[in-house]
């Protein structure tokens, strides 16, 4: 390695003075009047966005790092690629270029004009497989391209834990390798061929002849310049690069020797700085049809590191490593229920083994597994068992992002990589310099390559913590560059690491980059502030700072009370934008509905993230614009891993909003829903009338700010609660809260409950007086109502819950609510408290009463669709296991259905609300003509009801009525 020098700094020029590129760009741009480059831009006939909204979304990736662009360009063909490089040329407007947004080291935001590739630009043009390639277009899904290779028995190689959602283009701008990478390389290992436009609008071909060699044609003053540069430092390039599988820190430069001269590999990882890929063409492998995992039992995560090279010389595909503090974080998120069970030990190497015999693969697991290299080992065959594990590895980042000290974790030094050798002590060595600051990490990630992914919680809420972040990332870099390592193993330097690429490469490495950077790219117009002329690693920092927001409704109690550190939760990982059904889950169906930014998590999180800083107000259109779609379906709550809760922020922007002031229609109408079903219920015949004559109807709908093609559910004629009476007191109490849906519109499904709990051994009692949990209030943001009315139910239920009795909910938004949000409104209050901890479902009750036996429901068709609270917040484990017991034949559905309490009967949501639905529910209802469709949610049961006619049962009427026929 060559000594190290003070660190300098690349500028785009070889061998001219460095510069700032952060204070020459800003100060630029200052120049610049954001009307006349959207003006540009539009006259260019481009797709373009420059509201607030946008800004803030596109501001920020899955980086520390904050920097709104100035206008976002969603280019429908190559040509509009080519009129925004024109317009960045005519007003010296820098263009950064995006996929899915999930760099984590701020590889993809920028301040000129942002062009994202996701929205248009995202097909798979071909896939032939007789020569095992594909063309795609830079904006599509990895996930995409998977599937459309899959049915020849193919695939693409390369598989980063993002792969549901990162793109092809961005998997190239970074070079990214995956969990699989020992088998399949890096993603510069896997393309054939690139189309390029240069910032000065030169259209640049690579790829390779029939015998192998590697071409470029077009921008031969380009290639004649880089060739030229590269003459002037030949011994630096061949002393220190390429120098073990995983350095993929700078320019990848030994492609570009005399030897060799291979563009379309040389360009891989250069970050967008040096050209716009307009399309590529991939290389595909075959698909190994048998996998085994083998999981690694060590006492310690450096152990781990250190069996790493022993474990690949057994020539596995994958081989992954994991803490235990990242287990514990999410064994605290989602419970234990959440972790397979692994072998003894405090770290984890997940190692997989692939072929075609099963036979084979299964005895070099078993060999791996025999050999003494861990203290113990666990082999799994089962591949819904290895979809679990390998879910735990791929939400690492996410998962990580909160740390062991139960702090906010950030990225920033998450992808060094050393020599596999070396892994064990640079560990060791890294948790040392972790603890010398104060901190704490859960550390990860591909342990067969000597990559390491972590988290940090870096004190940025502190006056000091940006000082305190680049003392840490520069001590770091030293550390790494001590080891022989690379700052960077697969996700680029970005803003996090380029400037101190110094403590990695020689300065006339450095100077290298500037003269292939000033080649490619003189003016400086591609991603400026990456690699050359970088920008300081502390500057633009998001989450840097204190941000109070006071006079908050909601408790946050897993932020500290802090709704700053709430949406900052969002690190950007982007699983919000992949379509998490395959998985269960249910985030997030505007989104896919919609396939905007604004519609995902993360979209929402983002423009929160500026009303926390003062950026935007709480009532700013945007800001409702980036809510309006949001379901409230709590799906994020559980299936985001950084936990993100946008119901409870969107109940809180429309509390802070609207307080005290006039509301909209709906709030007035479906917010206060139970209020009016009590008053409609003393005179249901009038009420149920009115809503059916010519003009009555539909005018209550319009003052309702419900849509005209919703239907709206006939009141009964007596509610429940008017009906029960309790009967038997030799059965166990037991208190059944009969919520105002089930009360008001449908009394059956309450009389069933009681009828399935007295069959189980229970007397149901209600409590006194009327209750509610005030779930409609809290979504339409009236939280001051909602805590009066929920200190009242809590008043009423607390002597039953203190007594020890369960607390039965028949609706699952509702027991969710006395679950879970009585904690964040109620904070601090013993009896909510207490409450809380007593409410079960029915399954769950029935899975605690011992003696309870399940009906027989054999050769019942089940199609399950589980209501969003009941998964995101109760879990839905203790219903599966109870139909299964039935021996019913149930297909579980994941996602939405769309109507979400108020949000699809709402003016403005049907299309969206239709959308979602279509997306899981309908398509399996229409499936299954006579199937029982099971839906618990009363939202749910409607919706099936309005869009198919067709009727859902509560589990309690499923169970009820399989009972009724055993009698019979």
């Amino acid at each position: 390695m060559p000594e190290r020098t003070a660190p300098t700094t690349a500028s785009a020029s070889d061998g001219a003075p460095s510069g700032s590129a952060s204070w020459t760009m800003s100060n630029m741009l200052r120049m610049v009047h954001t009307a006349d480059v959207v003006g540009a831009l539009e006259r260019a006939g481009l797709e373009v966005r420059a509201d607030a909204g946008t800004r803030s979304m596109y501001a920020s990736d899955a980086s520390l790092y904050r920097i709104p662009p100035l206008a976002v360009v969603r280019p429908r063909h190559v040509d509009e690629v080519a009129a925004a490089l024109a317009v960045s040329r005519e007003t010296g407007v820098p263009v950064t270029s995006r996929g899915a947004g999930t760099s984590v080291a701020g590889n993809a935001v920028g301040r000129g004009v942002v062009l994202d590739f996701s929205r248009h630009l995202n097909r798979v043009l071909s896939v032939d497989p007789e020569t095992r390639t594909a063309v795609v277009e830079p904006g599509t899904v990895h996930a995409v391209l998977q599937r459309a290779a899959a049915p020849h028995g193919i695939r693409f190689g390369p598989d980063p834990s993002t792969h549901p959602r990162c793109t092809i283009g961005g998997m190239i701008g970074n070079n990214a390798c995956g969990s699989r990478s020992l088998a399949y390389g890096r993603t510069s290992d896997n393309v054939a061929g690139l189309d390029l436009l240069t910032a000065a609008g030169q259209t640049l071909t690579t790829g390779y002849d029939e015998g192998g060699a590697p071409f470029a044609r077009g921008a031969g003053d380009v290639v004649s310049g880089v060739r030229a540069v590269m003459s002037r430092h030949l011994g630096t390039v061949r002393t220190e690069f390429d120098r073990f599988g995983r350095q993929v820190s700078g320019y990848a430069a030994h492609h570009l020797l005399p030897e060799r001269f291979d563009l379309t590999q040389a360009l891989v990882g250069s970050e967008g700085t040096l050209g716009v890929i307009t399309r590529a063409t991939v290389k595909l492998v075959v698909d190994a049809s048998v996998r085994v995992v083998v999981v690694l039992g060590f006492p310690d995560i450096v152990a781990a590191g250190q069996a790493a090279p022993a474990v690949v010389a057994h020539g596995p595909t994958s081989c992954e490593g994991l803490d235990s503090r990242l287990i514990d974080v999410l064994r605290a998120r989602r419970g234990p229920d959440a972790i397979p069970p692994l072998p003894r030990g405090r770290a984890w190497l997940f190692v997989e083994f692939a072929g075609e015999e099963l036979d084979e693969v299964a005895s070099r697991a078993l060999g791996l597994a025999g050999a003494g290299i861990a203290d113990d080992a666990v082999v799994v065959e089962d591949p819904v068992v290895q979809a679990r594990l390998w879910r735990i590895r791929e939400d690492g980042a996410g998962l990580a992002g909160r740390a062991p000290s139960g702090k906010p974790a950030w990225p920033g030094w998450e992808d060094a990589a050393v020599p596999p050798a070396r892994l064990g002590e640079y560990l060791a060595a890294f948790d040392e310099l972790v603890g010398s600051y104060g901190m704490t990490s859960a550390p990860f990630g591909h342990f067969g390559d000597g990559c390491m992914h972590v988290r940090l919680d870096l004190p940025l809420d502190r006056p000091d913590g940006t000082r305190i972040l680049r003392e840490f990332l520069t001590e770091s870099a030293r550390l790494v560059g001590g080891f022989g390592g690379s700052l960077s193993g697969e996700h680029g330097d970005g803003r996090a690491r380029s400037e101190l690429l110094p403590h990695m490469y020689s300065a006339d490495a450095i100077a290298l980059f500037g003269g292939i950077k000033h080649v490619f790219d003189p003016r400086n117009l591609l991603n400026p502030g990456v690699l050359v002329d970088p920008d300081p690693v502390d500057a633009d920092v998001r989450p840097a700072g204190h941000f109070p927001v006071r006079r908050l409704a909601m408790a946050y109690p897993h932020d500290d009370g802090d709704i700053a550190q709430a949406v900052h939760r969002c690190t950007g990982v982007g699983k919000c934008r992949a379509d998490n059904s395959a998985a269960g889950g249910v985030m997030c169906p505007s989104y896919l509905a919609t396939r905007e930014e604004k519609d995902s998590t993360r979209g929402r999180a983002r423009v929160l993230q500026d009303v926390v800083r003062g950026e935007l107000p709480w009532s700013h259109p945007s800001v409702h614009e980036s809510l309006d779609l949001c379901l409230s379906c709590k799906g994020c709550a559980s299936d985001c891993p950084t936990g993100i809760d946008m119901a409870t922020y969107k109940s809180e922007v429309l509390h802070q909003t609207y307080r005290r002031r006039l509301r909209p229609r709906s709030h007035y109408s479906l917010g206060r829903l139970p209020m009016w079903a009590r008053l409609a219920g003393r005179v249901p015949g009038v009420a149920n009338r009115a809503l059916t004559l010519p003009v009555v109807g539909p005018v209550a709908l319009w003052l309702a700010g419900v849509d005209r093609r919703r239907s709206i559910p006939a009141f009964p004629d007596r509610p429940f609660r008017r009906t029960f009476a309790p009967r038997r007191s030799d059965l166990r109490p037991v208190v059944l809260f009969a919520d105002s849906f089930s009360d008001s519109f449908s009394p059956e499904v309450a009389e069933a409950t009681v009828r399935v709990l007295r069959d189980a051994g229970y007397e149901p009692h209600l409590p006194s007086g009327s209750v509610c949990c005030g779930l409609t209030w809290i979504t339409t943001g009236q939280l001051d109502s909602a805590k009066a009315i929920l200190r009242r139910t809590v008043s009423a239920l607390a002597p039953d819950a203190r007594a020890g009795l369960p607390i039965v909910g028949i609706e699952p938004s509702c027991t969710a609510v006395l679950r879970s949000d009585v904690r964040e409104l109620l904070p601090g209050d013993e009896d909510a408290a207490v409450v809380s901890s007593r409410v079960r479902t029915l399954s769950e009750l029935l899975a605690e009463t011992p003696g309870w036996e399940a009906p027989d429901l054999g050769g019942t068709q089940v199609v399950a669709q589980p209501h969003c609270h009941h998964h995101a917040v109760l879990g839905w484990k203790a219903d599966a296991d109870l139909l299964a017991a039935t021996g019913a034949s149930v297909t579980t559905l994941a996602g939405c259905c769309g109507l979400a309490g108020n949000f699809g009967v709402e003016t403005g949501h049907y299309e969206v609300s239709l959308a979602v639905a279509d997306q899981n529910l309908l398509p399996a209802v229409d499936a299954a003509p006579d199937a029982v469709v099971l839906a618990d949610g009363f939202s749910c049961r409607t919706q099936v009801a309005d869009l198919r006619d067709r009727r859902a049962v509560h589990l309690a009427q499923l169970l009820d009525g399989a009972r009724r026929r055993g009698d019979a």
